[in-house]
């Protein structure tokens, strides 16, 4: 007979707990149950462009690949972005659902209100969207309500109950319209309160917003919106990472791969792994600091003093954020930071402690300070919370659970997945298949555990680590542990051998060792069916195609400089004419790079055809370069152009387009796109590119040579020859970096 099970949750977790009950063990084993708040699955992720009512803005882009926001058995489409956005996720999850999980019952605008363990089994009491309240008996109880339950604020001694301007937690912000209004503010500062990942993303999103509301053509979605700004309040430093990472950090001429394949590179740890999270000690903090500073280039002073990891605190534990955006916003000063807490809001003006200092002129408040995890457990009967060691104030280690955040001793038919931080799609996997197999078997105590799970409970020391780590200062960002670790702890439990790759991988100086990139897919189940082969297959080659062509055919290098080149530079260019007519001279002046959301002028086929297939237009600048020319006949005036450059996500394409006359924020016709060539080998200076154009009877000859270090782009060379019938000149131009 089967054993019922009832899952509280609908996302990812959900999903992969279902398919783990279902498709893991012989057919009818479990029988399955899924609840869920939401009108839809997805938990997190919403699965619509306009389905903005979550926590999570559809267009958000993931800060991993697809490669690693996947399951081992379901690869994405062909056409699918490196980095999608939140609501190709949501559609990801409604793909695998209907692959794997249509013989569960679903039951949506369905919450749990209480539960009770009947010992061996739970009642569940539920309440329908109509308001009808239902209970209902199960085996088993599996929770996958995900960690971020409910937005966690300050209280009323910080947040007055009613504030005089708009007070929001990170994850409503949606656009800058919805926060300020239209005509009621008309200028000052956004302050973002926190210093982790979602206040990074936040803020580097609305200097984005403003950016693009600024210098884009047409109206405005406010009112004088470069009378704003951000000002971010963060605890200490923290390292900022672009989405894109080189596994060549140090050389001149740096590939690039979406940061979660380098950083997944079994290659570059020792075998067996031990785990790097958790307890910090000094000496490995210092590591973990050095190794970032070598995949930055910098220690970010580059950026501003206020971001800098030195000697001074790169002995605590480090904390790594993601953002494309956030540190060329803040070297151009669009982002003010601070350090210190939020000590209380009156007015329009903030205290921060333990400095006292305030920060006036505040229009609007974005709290990202973290999500109660609680809240998503909170049907759980008061003796199960008691078990678990609920401490709701910590909001890294909510409750205390066995084997990598998978169950609890004295609660054996109770099961969770992705109740953590950190949620790593493969990790979850391996939640839901060891809960399956567990209670397969018949739970902790049974005599036919299999060898590898029955071991792995024996040397269990998961919740006292927990328990240990909530009052550790030393504590790492996510405490559970590194995802390298983790994945190999369950794979042993589970006796499960790692895949290999089907091709050979490149290698990388200087050890020369292959590339051995971690993803779901190199842990397939022990059952796959005809159906789930192919996709794991596809998954692998898709890894497979992605960093080949990172490392050794130059894709991502665009977006690279692309992202690079935010906010202003030094500009000195030489101009050499044969002309008489074309004098020559010298031009010093300022290069600004305005970043703004992708336009439809001098494109409006291929934008409309994008925007009609789904796909994403991306983001592009507005350059304009104001200075004096000194002609060799020593007359001197002042010079301004003005391009719009373009990088398109589909095609990983960078062009220049001239702007209008009439209207200079917007993009008149092509002027060239920009074609990067592959060095031969690291011995390269840097990365080249050329681009060729024929503007009427005249032909611009195009060179560009991108200097970096590690991700970012120190300075740059623009060179063009232009031959015509009345032209006959050459253009060099030198970019540097304007000093913070």
């Amino acid at each position: 007979m089967s054993k019922t099970v009832c899952i509280v949750g609908a996302g990812p977790s959900g999903l992969v707990a279902a398919k783990s009950l279902l498709h893991d063990v012989p057919k009818d084993t479990f029988e399955v149950t899924i609840v869920d708040s939401q009108p839809r699955l997805g938990g997190l992720w919403p699965s619509q462009r306009s389905d903005d009512g979550g926590l999570i803005h559809p267009l958000m882009v993931a800060n991993q690949s697809k490669h690693t926001v996947q399951f081992s058995d379901l690869a994405w489409p062909q056409d699918a972005p490196e980095l999608p956005q939140a609501w190709q996720v949501g559609q990801y999850l409604d793909r695998y659902y209907k692959a794997y999980c249509l013989a569960a019952e679903l039951c949506l605008e369905t919450h749990v209100e209480k539960t009770e363990n009947t010992h061996p089994g739970w009642r569940v009491w539920t309440r329908s969207k109509d308001g009808a309240l239902e209970e209902r008996s199960f085996d088993y109880l599996l929770i996958a309500s995900g960690y971020f339950g409910k937005p966690a604020v300050p209280g009323l001694s910080v947040i007055p109950e009613h504030p005089e301007i708009p007070v929001i937690h990170s994850s409503k912000y949606r656009t800058l319209e919805a926060l300020l209004g239209q005509d009621k503010v008309k200028g000052g500062k956004i302050l973002v309160v926190g210093g982790q990942m979602s206040g990074v993303e936040i803020a580097g999103t609305i200097a984005t917003h403003l950016s693009s509301a600024t210098h884009s053509p047409g109206t405005s979605p406010i009112l004088n919106p470069e009378k704003y700004s951000v000002h971010h309040l963060i605890r200490k430093p923290v390292w900022v990472a672009p989405t894109l990472l080189s596994p060549k950090a140090r050389s001149l001429v740096p590939p690039f791969l979406p940061l979660d394949l380098g950083s997944y590179n079994l290659a570059h740890r020792p075998h067996p792994f031990t785990n790097t999270h958790g307890h910090i000690t000094e000496e490995s903090a210092i590591c973990t600091s050095s190794r970032y500073e070598i995949a930055l280039g910098t220690n970010q002073s580059i950026y501003s003093p206020a971001l800098a990891i030195t000697h001074k605190n790169n002995t605590d534990p480090q904390f790594l954020t993601v953002s494309d955006t956030y540190t060329e916003f803040v070297r151009s000063r669009l982002i003010a930071v601070s350090q210190g807490k939020l000590e209380k809001l009156s007015g329009h003006e903030a205290t921060i402690s333990p400095t006292q200092e305030t920060v006036d002129d505040i229009a609007a408040v974005v709290l990202a300070t973290g999500f109660k995890a609680s809240d998503s457990i909170s049907f759980l009967p008061p003796e199960v919370l008691e078990l678990l060691s609920l401490s709701p104030g910590d909001l890294n280690n909510t409750v205390a659970l066995g084997f990598h955040g998978t169950y609890h001793p004295y609660v054996p038919n109770l099961g969770f997945v992705g109740f953590y931080r950190s949620q790593y799609w493969g990790v979850m996997e391996m939640q839901a298949r060891f809960v399956t197999q567990l209670w397969n078997s018949g739970g902790p105590e049974s005599l036919t555990l299999p060898q590898g799970i029955r071991q792995a409970l024996k040397n269990d020391t998961s919740i006292e680590r927990t328990l240990a780590l909530r009052e550790d200062p030393r504590a790492s960002q996510f405490p559970m542990g590194d995802y390298l670790w983790l994945m190999q702890e369950f794979a042993a439990a589970l006796e499960m051998e790692r895949e290999g790759h089907l091709s050979v991988m490149p290698t990388l100086s200087p050890a020369g060792n292959e590339m051995n990139i971690l993803t779901p897919a190199r842990y397939p189940s022990k059952r796959l069916n005809e159906f789930q082969q192919p996709e794991v297959t596809n998954s692998l080659k898709q890894a497979e195609a992605t960093i080949w062509a990172g490392i050794s055919a130059g894709k991502f290098i665009a977006k690279a400089v692309f992202r690079s080149l935010l906010g202003e530079w030094k500009l000195e260019r030489e101009l050499a004419s044969k002309l008489p007519s074309h004098p020559s001279g010298h031009f010093s002046g300022t290069a600004k790079f305005f970043l703004r959301e992708g336009t439809r002028d001098g494109r409006e086929a291929e934008f409309d055809s994008i925007v009609e297939n789904g796909g994403r237009i991306g983001m592009e600048y507005l350059y304009i370069e104001e200075g004096d020319f000194k002609a060799s006949n020593g007359f001197t005036f002042r010079a301004t152009r003005r391009y719009i450059w373009r990088y398109n996500e589909d095609k990983d394409e960078l062009s220049v387009w001239f702007a209008k006359t009439d209207d200079q924020k917007r993009a008149d016709y092509l002027f060239h796109k920009v074609e990067f060539i592959v060095p031969k080998d690291d011995n390269e200076k840097s990365w080249k590119a050329t681009a060729g154009h024929m503007c009427i009877k005249d032909y611009y000859d195009v060179k560009y040579d991108f200097r970096f270090k590690a991700v970012n782009l120190l300075d740059w060379n623009l060179a063009y020859t232009v031959n015509g019938p009345n032209k006959d000149y050459t253009i060099d131009g030198t970019y540097t970096r304007q000093k913070c």
